[in-house]
């Protein structure tokens, strides 16, 4: 697992002696257990079943400043298979989240949704423990992935997941909305990897929508794979490659960096106060590109 720009993955024993909450602990043992014997045909009493096993699952995280320099969690909720950990932050005055995968999700016909509600003055960083990778299901549905983000007046939101890998046959419409008060701080990363070594993609569809003090700072989708709109393999689009990173800070560094970018990548200033790095190129390049910009923000 490659550390996020800025910092290293948590460790091992950074997830397990961390105390989670009463209903982090549920969805992580009980939930994941119940919602795994319901897609085994089994009744479960975790995460919301549907048809043919499918899951619908909301995990809720809401951090707020404590007074006195530093960031509290009062709540952190999630069901299988989003299960989340308090883990230990990096810096004085933050709080961290890493999101756990209790299951195989997200399969098709599985609804997720996660909320980060970061309050004014509070300080927070979300990643993940491994790559979500999205796999077909038995009902012939989309799996959904919604994200919404909230991030209010001198609040800072560091929001690092690990990639997003579209297996071969599945099937995946993602969101990410993104609301920033005026004076709110976000560093945003993106991974999508289009299948597994040496197999062909799954679908995959994904919208980024951020909006500033109320007014549309990026609003960007794509939609790859088998089934969409032609011309998403050619050269306008993503051609031969089959890795996309995208980095997003607000506000954007002052100055930029000046070192060059690695091939594949491009760097653009919104028009707003923000900058969006993209690469089509190899994770390595766009890792260190991702750190030099995250640096150049001070965060």
């Amino acid at each position: 697992m490659t550390p996020p720009p800025g910092g290293a993955p948590p460790s091992a024993s950074a997830v397990a002696d961390t105390a989670a909450g009463p209903a982090t602990a549920a969805a992580g043992a009980g939930g994941a257990t119940a919602a795994r014997a319901e897609r085994n045909g089994a009744p479960g009493t975790g995460a919301e079943a549907g048809s043919a096993g499918a899951v619908s699952a909301t995990a809720r995280i809401r951090a707020e400043d404590d007074g006195r320099g530093g960031t509290v969690l009062p709540l952190l909720a999630g069901a299988a298979p989003l299960a989340l950990r308090r883990t230990r932050a990096e810096r004085a005055g933050w709080a961290r989240v890493t999101v756990v995968g209790a299951m195989s999700a997200p399969l098709g016909g599985d609804r997720l949704r996660v909320e980060a509600d970061v309050a004014p003055g509070a300080r927070l960083v979300v990643d993940a423990s491994a790559a979500t990778v999205s796999l077909p299901g038995r009902c012939g549905r989309p799996a959904h992935y919604d994200v919404v983000l909230t991030v209010g007046a001198d609040a800072e939101l560091h929001w690092l997941p690990e990639p997003v890998i579209a297996a071969r046959g599945s099937d995946l419409r993602m969101t990410t909305r993104v609301v920033l008060a005026p004076g709110a701080r976000l560093v945003l990363r993106e991974e999508l990897v289009l299948g597994r070594h040496a197999e062909p993609t799954g679908r995959l569809g994904t919208r980024l929508t951020v909006t500033y003090g109320g007014r549309p700072l990026l609003d960007q989708a794509l939609d790859v794979g088998p089934g969409a709109p032609p011309g998403w393999d050619g050269p306008a689009v993503l051609g031969p490659h089959r890795t996309l990173g995208q980095l997003l800070v607000v506000p954007a560094p002052d100055p930029l960096p000046g070192a060059a970018l690695p091939p594949l990548t491009s760097l653009t200033a919104l028009a707003g106060p923000g900058v969006l790095l993209t690469s089509a190129g190899p994770r390595a390049a766009f890792t260190a590109a991702a750190r030099a910009l995250t640096r150049a923000a001070g965060r």
